[in-house]
Formats: structure tokens, sequence, C-alpha cells
């Protein structure tokens, strides 16, 4: 066994996007920077999280689209091609090697240590390797922790006998099952429901909630999901909860769920999507005053708050201040720029849309949650407004009324709602639920992140006829409103 030490600018621990985007910007930075990683660079998005699930959901989508189209419905009703899917949701996921992203690493500059990185003191990191060495690291300026997250299971008794599927198992199987229990309402359940459901599962979801599915979105968009779930085959049982699993041996036995209810249900597999935890329980956090296992809060320069001298931060999930890939990469790009200007001495414009401040981790949050029909969603919703006391109008439309849906799909079923400051008319927060939703997303992120009010709006003339000609509908209702006569 060796012991090696060696001094870096910035010291990286987890190579997932926003490992890797950071440790990307502080080289471009010129500062000397090392990544630490255990496992695959690229992390849970590349390999069992983004592109393996929208690797598997593609052809779902593209099916349901295809059965709204007069002319095409018949040619596209037959089942999936299931090993064409699980192949190319492999070649996604890249195999599980991640040479691609060495390369990368490589190109732009950034040393890589393979192993498990914890800290030992302010400023220091040790790396046990595989081999069994040991390499101690000092950073002049900065630590970074982009360790992430893993998905939560239950306190259920002998539950690790059961081999529970979490996301990871339930985006890189090779095999579908007969049947499978999904446990838990939120984007990875339904997302995961949706795909096994197609594929040829034979698919029940528990969710504890009676409130419905997505629950931190708008109520139609968890409606308008569970509505196609069920459409689709998928049993969806709410106000259900799970007091015990067991599975008959041998290995791949039939797994037993009993219910609060008294009742009980079995499947091949069951899947618990019930949420995420920091990866930070072997960090070693308690060598510098903090608690092993917590989230890490940071600023909005992503500095850790509880660290004094200001030279440990946190990017991505690990964070908590939004779980999503692209804010994790952008909270990195952010993160990235600060370490490098506070490197130089320079002072920080942290104003509120600066240049190394995450204003949007607070207001301008977009996500796309991929069934069928899709969610996508940015800034607030009512709930959240009424939470903080914001005044808003609510403008609703239904997106199956535009010309551009209707060439999209017979029968489109979708809603757009529209959250406006009551004040000043800018735009707040943008849902919308339907085919091909997604795709709009990024024209309502830029709306709530410049702050634009409907009177500018009214001047973004959507093409005719496009689905995003929602816009000027939801417009006309807001400006009727002001012209109605009296009811």
């Amino acid at each position: 066994m060796n012991d090696v030490s060696r001094a870096y600018d910035v010291i990286v621990i987890g190579a997932g996007p926003a490992g890797e985007n950071v440790a990307d910007r502080t080289r471009a930075a010129g500062l000397g920077t090392v990544v630490i990683e255990h496992e695959l660079l690229g992390g849970e998005c590349s390999f069992w999280a983004c592109e393996p699930s929208k690797a598997l959901l593609r052809p779902v989508m593209a099916r349901a689209d295809a059965r709204r189209v007069p002319g095409f419905r018949q040619a596209a009703d037959g089942p999936l091609d299931v090993p064409a899917v699980l192949a190319h949701r492999d070649t996604m996921a890249e195999h599980w090697k991640d040479d691609d992203q060495v390369d990368w690493l490589e190109s732009v500059g950034v040393d890589l240590i393979r192993g498990h990185g914890q800290l030992t003191g302010e400023k220091q990191v040790a790396v046990e390797t595989p081999d069994g060495d040991t390499v101690r690291l000092t950073a002049r300026h900065a630590v970074v922790v982009a360790t992430g997250t893993g998905a939560a299971l239950p306190d259920l008794p002998g539950l690790d006998s059961v081999r529970p599927w979490t996301s990871r198992e339930a985006t890189s199987s090779s095999e579908v099952p007969g049947r499978l229990v999904v446990v838990g309402g939120g984007v990875v359940a339904v997302e995961m429901a949706t795909a096994w459901q197609a594929l040829g599962s034979q698919v029940t979801m528990l969710v504890r909630s009676e409130a419905g599915l997505l629950p931190r979105m708008e109520p139609f968009a968890g409606e308008l999901v569970a509505e196609g779930l069920r459409e689709a085959g998928v049993d969806v049982r709410l106000g259900t909860s799970v007091i015990s699993v067991t599975r008959r041996e041998p290995a791949a036995g039939e797994v037993r769920v009993e219910l609060k209810d008294g009742t009980e249900t079995t499947a091949d597999e069951i899947l618990f999507a019930i949420g995420r935890t920091p990866q930070t329980g072997k960090l070693g956090l308690e060598t510098i005053g903090l608690a092993p296992g917590d989230w890490l809060r940071v600023d909005d320069t992503c500095r850790v708050t509880a660290v004094p001298d200001g030279w440990l931060y946190a990017v991505g999930d690990v964070n908590h201040r939004a779980l999503m890939t692209h804010q994790g990469k952008y909270q990195a790009r952010i993160a990235g720029a600060v370490i490098g200007a506070r490197a130089r001495g320079e002072t920080l414009d942290t104003s509120k849309w600066g240049a190394h401040t995450t204003t949007a981790d607070l207001v301008a949050v977009p996500q796309v949650v991929f069934t069928d029909p899709e969610v996508a969603s940015v800034g607030l919703t009512t709930r959240e407004a009424a939470r903080v006391g914001r005044r808003v109008e609510v403008v609703d439309y239904d997106i199956g009324l535009v010309a551009g849906a209707r060439q999209y799909a017979e029968g489109y079923r979708g809603t757009a709602r529209m959250l406006l400051d009551e004040e000043t008319g800018v735009v707040l927060g943008v849902t919308f639920v339907g085919p091909g939703v997604g795709e709009l997303l990024y024209s309502a992120t830029v709306a709530v992140t410049a702050e634009v009010t409907v009177d500018r709006l009214w001047h973004a003339v959507p093409a005719f006829p496009t689905i995003s000609e929602v816009w000027l509908r939801l417009l006309e209702t807001h400006r009727n409103r002001g012209t109605a006569e009296p009811r």
C-alpha cells in the first residue's frame, strides 16, 4: 500500500453532471482541478436516470402519439419490440462504460482519481483507491461536493432480503417483469410505471397520499397523468400504504406486499420510488463539524453555509435546492465562476440575476415529466404562490382547442395554466399538460426568468398551426377578462 500526497487548486468529489461541469468551469478559469469518482463518470443521470429512462420512454411516447394520428393508428397499434427498446436503452447508457466521459475529462485538462473520497479536515481529502492505496489531497482554494443522492427506502423489516428495485434497477433491468408494483406517486414512479406497462408488465401503483400523483405540481397535472396511466392499464391506487414486503424463495420468487387496509397484492418485482437521500454518509463530514448523512445547505453561490472561511461548496442534488440534472449543471457553472473569481480576488456579482448567483433555483426551475400525457412546468404553482403570499391571476386554457394541437393528435387532451403577478402582470409560473408539451417549456422558462409581462408577450407571435399558439390563447383569455360583461 502506498500513501501519496498532492495539491490542487480545486478538488471535486463526485463526477456526475454537476461535478463534471464545475470541474470544467474551474479548469477554464485557469485553476488546477482534480475529480474523484468511485463509480462511473457521468453519474446517476448518464447511467441510471435521465438517459436510460428516457430511452425506455421515447418509444412509448412515439407510439402513443402515432396512435392518435388518423391514417397511422392501425400501423402503430402493435406491441413494442422489447429487445430493440432495451438495446437502445443500453446504447444510450453506453453499456455502462464511461470511456467517453474519461476522454472528455482528459480533453479539458482535469485530472481523475478513481476511488472513494472523504474529507479529513479543512481543505483536506483522502482517496482510497481500488488497489488499496491512499491519495491525500490538499485544496488551495476550494473543495466541491457533488456526490448527488441515492434512492430512499422505507423502514420495513427484512426489506434487504426482498431485493427491491430502486430507480437504478428500474432503468437498467434486462428483463420485463410480468407483474410490477410501484410504490410512490412522484416523477420516477409515474415515468417507470408508464415505461414498464408499455413494455408488457402488469403494473400496480401504490400511492400513500389521497391527493393524487405528482403532488408538487398543479393538481390537474396529476389527475391527467393518472387518467392516462389507467387508460393504459395501470392499476393506480391512492391512499394506500405498504406495511410489509416479503419474497418467496428462490431469489426470483414472488413478492408479497401487505397493505395497511389489510389487503395484499403480489408481483414479480417491487419498485420503491418514494424520494431521495443525500449521499453524504461516508463523506467524512464529521471531520469538519458537520453531521454525516445531512443535506449540504448552501447560499446562492453554492458555498456551504455551515463551514467557516468559505472553502467548501456543494452543487447538484446534494444541496437539496433543485433535484434535477439541468439545475445541478446550472449551479456548477455558477459555482465554477464563483471559485475562479474568488481565487483571483475579484468582487462577486451577486445581484439578483448576476453572474455569481443561482437565482433560477429560486424562481425558474423547469421540469418535464415524460408520461402520456407529458407534463412541463416552471416557476410557481398556485399552491406555492399561496404559500409564499404572492397574489396571482390564474389563466387556464384547454390546449386541445388550439389548431396546432388538433394537427398534432386527434382527440388531443391537455391543459395550460399561466400565473401572473396581479400588480405587475409578470409571468410567475407556467404549467402545460398534454402530448408534446415538453418542447414548450423553454419559452415558458425564458418568460419567467426574464420577468416578461403579458403586455410584452402580446407582441411575441406564435407560428400557426403549432401547439405554441396556446400562448396566444392564454393571453387572449387574460385580456378578455378585462373587457367581458359582468356575469
